[in-house]
């Protein structure tokens, strides 16, 4: 038996090794203990954090907001939906939140975009949560990145009851050489509102996971906003440079100068 984990204070308290790793992890570690049990206030805050989860798995985009806040980029916006009708079908059929449904393919399609470098996409996910607190604050960083690149845009989407995958269908009938899908990570008991950001060059129905790079945990206690914009701008110039993405396209962004540039806003909104 360890005898520093077990080593006995004057008070007759058991100390705990752990306790100062608290200070770098929102892990549940070093808890404490009553009797047999964890003490109340962890027990309490365990249920709270695990009712937040599951709020965010049921919760929806609050989409008037969204679209008043994404109009101000100046971009044309599409507000599309998945083939998932309401929350429980998308649940259920993970399969119908990986494609448009009718009327929103002939919106895209009637729409005669032209092609475009990069078609950024906003979609539910797994947590509407992450999408309406900070989707709006993570592009205040982005879309001026790839602006000045220059990168063209396609239209902004946004997609309620979508899943990754959808924006491979949004992507192709776009035009757009490459898609970045914004979208609400499945919740865990230290972060129900964090963003998924998933690059995927050559858009179009079928593509699997290995041909995406994944930028996860972006959420103000996780990836800072400002960072994951970074990292997501190197992606999209290094994946239109070399014309591929997925498990052929590394990030050193850490090794190379990525251009920063101040927040219009430093508070979040």
């Amino acid at each position: 038996m360890n005898e520093e984990a077990n080593d006995i204070s004057s008070s007759g308290s058991q100390t705990d090794s752990w306790v100062a790793l608290k200070a770098f992890t929102a892990a549940r570690i070093a808890l404490g203990r009553a009797g047999t049990a964890v003490p109340a206030k962890e027990s309490l805050a365990f249920k709270l954090a695990h009712a937040h989860a599951r709020d965010a798995v049921h919760s929806s985009l609050q989409t008037a907001p969204l679209i008043n806040d994404l109009n101000a980029f100046g971009l044309p916006l599409f507000l599309l939906h998945s083939q998932a009708a309401e929350r429980l079908q998308y649940l259920q059929r993970p399969d119908l939140g990986r494609r448009l449904d009718q009327a929103s393919a002939d919106t895209l399609i009637q729409a005669g975009c032209q092609p475009a470098d990069v078609a950024i996409i906003l979609a539910d996910g797994l947590s509407a949560t992450a999408i309406n607190r900070l989707a709006v604050n993570l592009l205040k960083y982005l879309i001026p990145l790839l602006q000045s690149a220059p990168v063209s845009l396609a239209p902004l989407c946004l997609v309620q009851q979508g899943r990754v995958a959808v924006g491979d269908e949004i992507g192709a009938l776009l035009s757009a050489k490459l898609t970045v899908m914004l979208i609400g990570e499945r919740p865990g008991l230290s972060a129900s509102d964090s963003i998924g950001a998933y690059v995927t060059y050559a858009p179009a129905i079928g593509i699997t996971d290995e041909k995406r790079n994944c930028i996860s945990n972006i959420r103000p206690d996780g990836l800072p906003l400002d960072v994951a914009a970074q990292k997501i701008f190197y992606l999209c110039t290094e994946a239109l440079q070399l014309q591929l993405t997925g498990i052929h396209l590394k990030d050193h962004s850490a090794l190379v100068d990525v251009p920063t540039r101040s927040h219009p806003n430093k508070e979040l909104d």
